[in-house]
């Protein structure tokens, strides 16, 4: 991204192979190899490790699964660390043939090579190659490697030794007190389910922190120029930690020859400094803007004091506000806050929740063209500004239309179809699977979503759209799914350049083109604003409304306002009818913020 030519542009024109050759290999404008007077090479040690070297065998705490065996590890020392690798085909996992390896050290630089490798836990001898190359500066040592297979690479994990015991965290510092469970955690952000169940969690940047006793860190971060899948697997032993830094090649362009996005870990005096480097890479690679510089942001969205989310038809078809009663809801807000500092989120406005997805379409049951169209106009006059809601990656397999994008139905690196099958929306304890996961890599899924959202802003003028789980993105073999999300989103723009996106999660490029969320974005909010989820409880008995969630608990003294969030208003069936009090007080509170 940051050439005029970007790594994506490279890979679709020169296929991977001459893209690797055409790029940096680290960093742009430099590759680790490209020095040239360094003193001749000095033979390294080939470490005999294994997979259960320095790891409590078996595991202490929480674990995940691993090898019953011995994989051979064969790794190297360098600046305190030891490094070695498994790659990873469709077939099988593949470790470095130590008899036909060459490490070697010059300076501040080190090279890995090894001619073949090994499977079935060294049992078996495989083609192949693999050259790594390392640099150190400082506290902080770079690397990258090149991998060549005779068959499509799909993962390669670099085993990383040495890490300290410590707190870990993922984004930022880590908390409570380190022990003895393993952590294994993916980016981009899409949670445990859209990973395969095998997750504990989820990060919106690549970067680990380890924070010592003392407070010093060691951090493990990329040096990537395009969203690729990673994943952390820490494993605890008594003297530190077993580390898989893990890159899943793109599963939309599978090729022999893979140029690994690059690694970085540094060694800080605090975690703040770690984050601050990492920041300052992803401000580079992604060019990220500041809230306060965004050219995508329009003046009303500057201003917007209040959100308030107004629930419509559950999943089951129960109405928790139909058109006419969200009219009268706003009149009374009118009354209480200038109608134009407030946002108001239709959610589940096109009929029954996620079922109906993606036909949206205005719904009889709630008021008919007629209702709608005299909800979105009596709202404009008011001066509110209304955002409409459609999923990103969700459509019915069972409705008329599915036909028109079943292409687009995203398939894992492995080729596994996914369903959008982790939620129980009718309550019989079962999820449900009738809704497929969809890529807008593809075009006919990106058309036929810009279509309809297009179609809302030109029928109504309404004023920014909500784009659900926008943030679960997933490598899928059918195409890119972070550059189908940044075409849609430009696409919209270049039409409707004063209508905004706003998302549900984010992760670190999506903040490049999307200014406003609702799930809250840490470090992340210098770029763009949060207000508070649609699962949030509502006023009285904690609603989450649309949601699948059912009922939280409401905090009356807090108003359950997060402190970092844009003030965020739940209006279900009983909001307005039983809580215009509590209502009021959040009004009152979301007007003290924007000192009104």
């Amino acid at each position: 991204m940051p050439d005029p030519l970007s790594r994506r542009d490279l890979i679709k024109v020169l296929g991977a192979a001459g893209a690797a050759a055409a790029l940096p290999a680290v960093n742009p404008g430099r590759t680790l190899a490209g020095a040239t007077a360094v003193p001749e090479g000095v033979p390294a040690e080939i470490l005999s490790l294994s997979s259960t070297s320095g790891v409590f065998t078996p595991p202490r705490g929480r674990s995940y699964d691993t090898f019953s065996f011995d994989f051979p590890e064969p790794s190297v020392e360098f600046d305190g660390f030891r490094f070695g690798f498994i790659v990873f085909t469709a077939e099988n996992a593949y470790g470095l043939d130590a008899t036909k390896m060459n490490a070697t050290t010059a300076g501040d630089l080190m090279t890995i090579t090894a001619n073949g490798f090994t499977w079935a836990g060294g049992q078996e001898k495989a083609a192949g190659k693999l050259t790594a190359t390392f640099r150190k500066t400082g506290d902080t040592i770079e690397w990258n490697a090149l991998v060549e297979m005779p068959s499509p690479i799909k993962t390669v994990s670099t085993i990383i030794r040495g890490i300290p015991r410590g707190r870990v965290g993922f984004g930022g510092p880590g908390g409570g007190t380190p022990n003895d469970n393993e952590i294994l955690v993916g980016y981009p952000f899409s949670g445990g389910d859209l990973f395969g169940g095998n997750t504990a969690g989820g990060m919106g940047t690549p970067l680990a922190i380890v924070t010592a006793a003392d407070g010093s860190c060691v951090s493990i971060g990329t040096l990537d120029t395009m969203v690729c899948t990673k994943r952390f697997f820490f494993q605890p032993g008594e003297q530190g930690y077993r580390v898989e830094a893990i890159a899943e090649a793109p599963a939309w362009n599978q090729v022999n020859r893979w140029q690994v996005p690059g690694w970085r870990i540094m060694r800080t005096s605090s975690a703040d400094a770690a984050v601050q480097a990492h920041y300052e890479y992803l401000d580079r690679t992604y060019r990220l803007k500041k809230w306060d510089e965004r050219t995508d942001v329009p003046a009303w969205m500057r201003q917007v004091a209040l959100v308030t989310t107004m629930h419509g038809q559950h999943f089951t078809g129960f109405i928790f506000n139909d058109y006419a009663r969200q009219l009268e809801t706003l009149r009374w807000m009118a009354t209480q806050i200038p109608a134009n500092r407030v946002l108001v989120f239709l959610s589940a406005w096109d009929g029954r929740y996620y079922w109906d997805y993606p036909n949206y379409k205005v719904s009889d049951r709630m008021g008919g063209e007629a209702g709608f169209r005299r909800l979105i106009d009596e709202a404009h006059k008011l001066g509110f500004r209304i955002m409409p809601m459609f999923g990103t990656n969700s459509a019915n397999r069972r409705q008329p239309m599915f036909s028109k994008v079943e292409d687009a139905v995203v398939h894992k690196v492995d080729g596994d179809v996914v369903d959008l099958n982790w939620v129980d929306w009718d309550n019989d304890r079962h999820q449900e699977g009738w809704a497929a996961y969809m890529n807008l890599g593809v075009d006919s899924w990106r058309n036929w979503l810009g279509g309809r959202i297009d179609e809302m802003i030109m029928k109504y003028g309404v004023d920014a759209y909500f784009l659900d789980i926008v943030g679960g993105h997933i490598n899928s073999k059918n195409g890119d799914m972070h550059e189908g999300t940044r075409k849609l989103v430009m696409e919209l723009r270049a039409k409707h350049p004063q209508v905004p996106c706003v998302g549900e999660m984010a992760y670190d490029a999506l903040v490049e083109f999307i200014p406003m969320f609702h799930v809250g974005l840490g470090r992340m909010g210098q770029y763009s604003k949060y207000f508070q989820h649609l699962s949030s409880p509502a006023p009285g008995r904690g609603s989450s409304g649309v949601h699948e969630s059912g009922f939280g608990r409401f905090n009356r003294d807090t108003l359950s306002l997060s402190a970092g969030a844009i003030p965020t208003l739940q209006v279900v069936d009983d909001t307005f009818a039983s809580y215009r009090d509590v209502m009021a007080a959040i009004i009152t509170k979301a007007k003290e913020r924007a000192g009104i």
